[in-house]
């Protein structure tokens, strides 16, 4: 068990190292620290994602009974991944630094008047890191009890989106959203995330419905309560993070329609531009992880 969030403690900040070294020293790259910060966060991020999504398609598959069904990845796996959401809050408050001193509003140094700011912008992100260390990793690891794998595993499926908002970003952040990847991510960013963290919710009821011959809409009523509000507090913030990729998507295809933007929008997309979450970006409309 500490075994595997040794390993993850050391490969998630092992790899950031890594990739901002990298990114820093070839020659045909060479980045400045800022642009390799936030380039290597968004690989940590990316790659995390895509082994969490993995993890997950190979343990939904694999349980058959959807409750009592275990798989060794599910419990190694979570094991391994907390350590990671304890290193992107850091990873998260040096890419907010960079942006500051961008725009010259703060030095090289950390201030408590920087990480408080940092705080006040990522609240929402960092206190879904939070949880997710303190509530969720117990919750799974313990209270469980080796049920469940299979819900464990659908809720791995909902990193499948993380990919698609990191490069969308990365595209923001180098003024790139006039280009065609942008739009095509874009369309890609919405799809995955709406399929993977607003509908798992209720395929996640669908599948426990078909699996004791409940139909849909009996089964929040057939289980315990604290079932259903944690869902309700885990489905909350994919709502509104989705609500605000729709806001960017729409103002992104007003502006290809031939519509202006408004100096007001201009300024915010300047004041914002590349801010956005793993869990969501906009365009012209802030968004966190």
């Amino acid at each position: 068990m500490l075994e595997l969030v040794a390993a993850g403690s050391l490969f998630f900040p092992g790899l950031y190292l890594l990739s901002k070294r990298c990114l820093k020293q070839v020659p045909s790259l060479q980045w400045d620290e800022g642009d390799a910060v936030i380039i290597s966060a968004r690989l940590v991020s990316s790659i995390q994602a895509i082994m969490a999504s993995t993890a997950g398609y190979i343990i939904a598959t694999s349980c058959h009974d959807i409750i009592e069904d275990q798989h060794w990845l599910t419990s190694s796996y979570i094991l391994f991944a907390v350590p990671y959401f304890v290193y992107d809050i850091y990873a998260m408050f040096m890419c907010y630094r960079h942006k500051q001193q961008v725009k010259g509003h703060e030095g090289s140094g950390v201030s408590s008047a920087l990480l408080l700011s940092y705080l006040r912008k990522e609240f929402l992100m960092v206190l879904h890191h939070v949880v997710m260390v303190t509530v969720c990793f117990p919750v799974s690891v313990f209270w469980r009890q080796g049920k469940g794998d299979f819900f464990q595993g659908c809720m791995f499926l909902a990193e499948l989106s993380t990919p698609s908002v990191c490069l969308g970003k990365i595209l923001i952040q180098y003024k790139q959203q006039h280009t065609l990847l942008h739009k095509v991510n874009g369309a890609l960013m919405l799809l995955t995330f709406f399929g993977c963290r607003i509908l798992l919710f209720p395929y996640m009821y669908w599948a426990y419905g078909r699996h004791v011959g409940l139909p849909l809409h009996s089964v929040p009523l057939a289980i315990p309560l604290h079932y259903n509000l944690g869902a309700a507090l885990l489905m909350a913030p994919q709502v509104y993070w989705f609500s605000l990729i729709c806001r960017g998507a729409f103002r992104l295809f007003k502006r290809g329609a031939g519509g202006t933007p408004k100096p007001r929008e201009v300024k915010e997309e300047r004041e914002r531009n590349g801010h956005a979450s793993e869990k969501g970006y906009s365009s012209v409309e802030q968004s966190t992880k």
